[in-house]
């Protein structure tokens, strides 16, 4: 895709703001749920690629193989789905079809460089600006 500003939405919530917002009383109850407090990313992937068919389904398929799952081989979840960005160079409202990865996983330096990793190849691989990413932290048990 050509200047593309943006995925779906790509929003950044920095961790240490968000951990602050979750009080005593929401840690408690995930502890008694059985739980813990990790982080939640979803990855916004773009299936157009500019001068070419979009991306397969049997090219997602390798990608999530080849570059996610042995990223994080404890689980995931994929959704497809319908993404919009606006093109700042032509101020056009552009659809697409798309895919979100769901990682629920312990907040850490390495967990942020391995989506930094999956977001940079899929970028090249595809030829896309953007990979949107967004961080939340939540109480998880599974």
């Amino acid at each position: 895709m050509t200047a593309r500003a943006a995925l779906v939405l790509s929003a950044v919530a920095l961790l240490g703001g968000c951990a602050g917002t979750a009080g005593a009383g929401s840690t408690a109850a995930c502890r008694r749920a059985g739980g813990g407090e990790m982080v939640k990313a979803e990855l916004l992937f773009g299936r157009d690629v500019a001068g070419r068919a979009p991306v397969s389904d049997a090219e997602w398929e390798r990608f999530v193989a080849e570059e996610v799952t042995p990223r994080f081989p404890d689980g995931l979840t994929v959704f497809a789905a319908t993404g919009q960005w606006r093109d700042r160079a032509t101020a056009a409202v552009v659809r697409e079809p798309s895919f979100v990865v769901q990682i629920v996983a312990p907040a850490s330096a390495e967990a942020d460089a391995r989506l930094a990793a999956i977001r940079y190849a899929y970028k090249q691989r595809f030829n896309q600006q953007s990979v949107g990413l967004i961080l939340t932290s939540v109480c998880a048990a599974f």
